[in-house]
């Protein structure tokens, strides 16, 4: 019997209101607000712009790799490039591992 009186005299939670949980969602909301802006949205522009790079390689450009390899592409194709990294010296890289393309005239040793 004492245990119903116990029962009676909880009172129940009250209801959460809406304005309550959308404030409960407030600070995760703008985390992945500031989130995009200053990790996703430059790495998408940095990509768009690698990609840009590679579909503007052309015969004559001179290039630095992933590895380091410095050389002027003396053929292309749509996933190899060769590279002249010395006199009568070509090497085949992928497309991708083109990293930079470098002002005219910086390889002077007569690549």
């Amino acid at each position: 019997m004492n245990f119903i009186s116990v029962a009676h005299a909880q009172a129940a939670a009250p209801a959460p209101s809406a304005g309550s949980t959308l404030m409960s969602l407030l600070p995760i909301i703008v985390m992945f607000v500031i989130l995009y802006f200053i990790m996703l949205r430059p790495q998408m522009k940095k990509q768009k712009e690698l990609r840009a790079m590679l579909a503007a390689l052309a015969k004559g450009d001179e290039v630095v790799t992933t590895g380091g390899m410095v050389g002027k592409i003396s053929k292309l194709n749509d996933t190899y490039v060769s590279l002249e990294i010395a006199p009568n010296t070509e090497v085949m890289v992928q497309r991708s591992a083109v990293t930079m393309v470098l002002p005219k005239g910086t390889l002077k040793s007569g690549v």
